[in-house]
């Protein structure tokens, strides 16, 4: 992969950006209406210099795993049509100097871009995904962090009323889903708040209207329907930590030589093709990333 800096937001988009978010101020943020922002806000495009080849748009939006709704791949885009994200809004707090509460409108007030990442599931497949959204360090910056935050914790809504397997009898998970991830993570340019892809605003499936994306880990890291931010000062235990913790560690990171207990993940099948593809370490972002874990026991700390 390039240098970062080609991630680097001129100063005319962020003119152009409080400009038009000055038009919807105190709106309730409908799909539509953060669709006719995307659509304003004249995003830096990623120019995509390692020529990765984009996955089908369909593919992406119908080949999801939600597991609020479904662990039925089909039912859970079904499932989601009806999602509704009116009013939405991420609460900050912890270690950080005030609590706060920002609305999809301050949230689209980030410098937004677009990142065009590899995405690699646990389950041994992978896509190419062009997402918008802004680095996290911008969210981190203005929640302001003491010292004594260390690691980040993100919930994604609980809601019995919208997810049907949360309203299950016997639900999959111990929800609310829960991930997290060290500060230094989450500080990292390539940690990305996504707001869209493919040019138009999050689907329900896919995460809507905030999600984490986190492309150097395996997908399950990068949680979806955001509602709560915590900054902690103890490692938090993971969802899928909890419900199976010989099998997803609390790292995740992308790793060929660190088999899953019932598969390998040293090759990875790309959706929409036949093919198969030796899996790189972090995802192919380890001259990004590698040094996050300089000394670290890649095996041990899975």
């Amino acid at each position: 992969m390039k240098e970062i800096a080609k991630y680097i937001t001129p100063e005319s988009f962020y003119k152009r950006r409080r400009e038009f978010v000055k038009l919807g101020a105190g709106t309730l943020l409908s799909l539509s209406l953060i669709q006719s922002k995307l659509m304003a806000l004249d995003f830096k495009n990623d120019e995509n210099l390692d020529k990765l080849e984009i996955s089908d748009e369909k593919l992406a939006t119908s080949y999801v795993n939600f597991y609020e709704f479904s662990t039925d791949k089909r039912k859970a885009v079904e499932y989601a049509q009806k999602f509704n994200t009116q009013g939405w809004k991420v609460e900050l707090s912890g270690e950080i100097e005030k609590p706060l509460t920002l609305s999809m409108e301050d949230l689209l007030s980030f410098p937004l871009e677009e990142r065009i990442y590899r995405l690699r599931c646990v389950e041994a497949w992978s896509m190419v995904v062009p997402w918008i959204g802004f680095e996290l360090r911008h969210l981190i910056e203005k929640a302001r962090p003491t010292n004594e935050a260390k690691f980040i914790k993100f919930t994604t809504l609980f809601d019995k009323t919208q997810f049907n397997d949360q309203n299950s009898f016997f639900p999959t998970l111990d929800y609310p889903y829960v991930e997290s991830l060290r500060m230094d993570e989450a500080l990292h340019p390539l940690t990305l708040m996504a707001v869209g892809m493919y040019k138009k605003p999050l689907l329900g499936q896919n995460g809507a209207p905030i999600r984490l994306v986190v492309p150097w880990k395996y997908g399950f890291k990068s949680i979806k329907s955001l509602v709560k931010i915590e900054f902690v000062k103890e490692r938090p235990k993971t969802t899928w930590e909890l419900y199976a913790p010989h099998e997803y560690g609390f790292y995740a990171n992308v790793n060929p030589e660190v088999s899953h207990p019932r598969w390998s993940q040293a090759h990875e099948r790309i959706l929409g093709s036949f093919s198969t593809q030796k899996t790189l370490l972090f995802n192919g972002y380890e001259k990004e990333v590698a040094s996050l874990y300089a000394g670290m026991d890649l095996k041990k700390n899975f």
